[in-house]
């Protein structure tokens, strides 16, 4: 290994090292973070760094780069985890894990501060007071789950706001899928007895939830309530349908599985989440690992990183034991609040769970591996096709959606040189500009989204797509040219003829003809991705916009019409289309309307 002796005093860095258990941090000359970890003994484990041979070469290019080494000591090496993986996630130094790709997984969130509670799909913050049940592998995992539920136990599953402005049932009653509480068509002890049973299914607990059904038809029955003891019956019938389905073991349970896959130096790690011994479904995270690990030390890297936001099961598979994991064990016991076991299994129902585990995590990971050459060939296409001095590393593109100057969307799409990095797409509503002037609207986020950029010192994109052709491109050097942003390379992407794809023109800054190329180039077929990208996330923020505009603001904008006076228009007449409908009678008789406002309404919706 390189002597570090030049830019770090090691040798005397290690005699004042304590034997203690803690937390180190290496930072470079630029005072960034390059590495966190944490050690059971720290002087034991600091000096490994320094060792002559041994040590892999991305550790040796990290440690090329170290300077400065800061240590935090702790009681215990328990704590010193629990430090180690705070200060991972707050500051994601450039050679540790890092969850980039984890997205806030879902859950199913039961409003039970209401005298009706509902059940619906859930991310984020989980401190209203409401019940949680989860995580969810997937946002298709429960509406999976939550439509069995409404064939089997027909609790409401609409919104709020819904809820509150109904006078009449919805469809879902009509078709036997809701009780109609919105009308008042369950009592409150009929339609709690249903949320019981529901949490019952979401839980798992199908026998608990089958002998309380069966109690109750025979208690209908014993009361000739033949009507009710029959639909408790054919509940029954579902649930043992469901039950022989989806059980994966005799047993129940709460495991999560999790199995780590690599190949051509990347890593995708599968995790399962069984719930009362029902499978929820697997998820496949592509962690970016710093340095180069074995399998038990990137599981238990991962491990610590990955419930940092979401509750462990009370059990945690895996193929091998990693050397700490009592002290990982330990450390989500201390996090969650209750016992947490982590063990590794070599036979059985749950070695076929790490299998079926397995097969995906590779399968997932193969498929990467192929999507990420192909783009990376489409990029190296690009780099040739526009000249560019080197392989853009950001590229971002911008797109305007509006429908005939309403609710104007400016989206704005980032692509990395893997790939598209969603979690950095912005989207800007575009206000004070003339209804329908593209250019304007294209100078006003461009101008929002450099000004932060400046403000926040990040790196500008390499390249800049802009959805359009001259005068939309003019347009965009014009906001970097007032805001004096440089190096930026900045494209026009016109479409081509009768719009079709594969005849599109590409534009440069001060060029007059355009740059055309074949149907078939890699090059052209990235650029339509992007642009196709940004053109959908435009669209899906438009459409919200107006929807919500058109919804709201109606009745809002009418002088004397408060929230209270809204809602009961609402809920008179079921909705903005039956006010609409209504005359001026209709609209006095509703309490607080008199007949003046009665007119102002009717004269503004006509």
């Amino acid at each position: 290994m390189t002597d570090t002796s030049t830019q770090f005093d090691h040798k005397r860095f290690l005699r004042t090292l304590t034997v203690s258990p803690g937390v180190y941090q290496m930072y470079d000359d630029n005072d960034k973070l390059l590495y966190v970890g944490k050690a059971r003994n720290l002087k034991k484990r600091v000096a490994s760094y320094f060792r002559k041979t041994g040590l892999s070469l991305r550790i040796q290019s990290m440690m090329r780069q170290v300077t400065r080494i800061e240590v935090s000591l702790t009681h215990t090496e328990t704590e010193a985890l629990l430090l180690e993986s705070n200060l991972i996630k707050s500051m994601k130094p450039r050679f540790n894990i890092l969850m980039r790709d984890d997205k806030s997984y879902p859950y199913i969130r039961l409003s039970i501060n209401q005298d009706y509670p509902g059940l619906s799909l859930h991310r984020g913050s989980r401190k209203d007071g409401a019940q949680y049940f989860g995580p969810f592998p997937s946002a298709g995992a429960v509406r999976e789950l939550l439509a069995l539920l409404q064939k089997t136990i027909p609790v409401r599953q609409c919104e709020d706001s819904f809820f509150r402005n109904r006078s009449r049932p919805c469809l879902q009653h009509q078709i036997k899928r809701c009780t109609a509480p919105c009308v008042k068509l369950i009592s409150r002890e009929d339609y709690a007895r249903d949320i019981e049973q529901a949490v019952l299914f979401i839980n798992g607990q199908k026998d608990t939830l089958t002998q309380s059904l069966t109690e109750a038809m025979e208690q209908a029955s014993a009361r000739l309530q033949f009507e009710l003891a029959a639909e408790l019956r054919d509940r029954i019938s579902r649930v043992r349908q469901i039950q022989t389905r989806q059980y994966v073991s005799g047993k129940q349970g709460d495991f999560d599985v999790i199995v780590q896959a690599q190949q051509e130096g990347t890593c995708a790690i599968g995790v399962m989440f069984i719930r009362a011994g029902r499978s929820l479904g697997t998820r496949v995270l592509f962690p970016r690992f710093g340095l180069e690990q074995g399998e038990e030390e990137m599981l238990s890297a991962f491990i610590a990183q990955f419930y940092m936001n979401k509750p462990p099961a009370r059990q945690i598979l895996l193929p091998t034991l990693p050397a700490d994991a009592d002290v990982l064990a330990a450390a989500l016991t201390q996090r969650a609040g209750y016992k947490v076991h982590i063990t590794s299994v070599q036979r059985g129902d749950k070695r076929r769970w790490l299998d079926t585990v397995r097969i995906n995590a590779t399968d997932a990971l193969q498929r990467r591996i192929a999507t990420e050459s192909n783009y990376r060939d489409r990029l190296n296409s690009l780099v040739e096709a526009l000249n560019l001095s080197e392989t853009p590393e950001r590229i971002e593109c911008i797109d305007i959606s509006h429908t005939r100057g309403e609710a104007t969307v400016a989206s704005l799409v980032v692509f990395g040189d893997q790939g598209p990095l969603s979690s950095q797409y912005r989207r800007y509503n575009i206000d004070g500009i003339t209804p329908g002037d593209d250019y304007a609207a294209i100078h006003q986020s461009l101008t929002r989204r450099f000004l932060r950029m400046q403000e926040e010192g990040t790196k500008y994109p390499d390249l800049l797509l802009i959805d359009g052709g001259k005068g939309q491109l003019a347009c965009a050097c014009d906001a970097l040219q007032e805001l004096g942003v440089t190096g930026v390379v900045t494209i026009g992407v016109a479409k081509g003829k009768e719009r079709k794809a594969g005849w599109e023109r590409l534009f440069r800054p001060g060029e007059p003809l355009p740059i055309m190329l074949p149907p078939d180039s890699p090059a052209l077929h990235l650029v339509q991705v992007i642009r196709d990208e940004a053109h959908r996330f435009a669209i899906t923020g438009h459409r919200r916009r107006r929807a919500k505009a058109r919804v709201t603001s109606t009745l809002e904008e009418i002088p004397g019409i408060g929230d209270k006076k809204r809602q009961a228009l609402l809920k008179h007449f079921g909705g903005l289309q039956g006010v609409a409908k209504a005359g001026v009678d209709d609209l006095s008789r509703v309490s607080g309307i008199n007949r003046k406002l009665a007119e102002r309404i009717h004269a503004r919706l006509h």
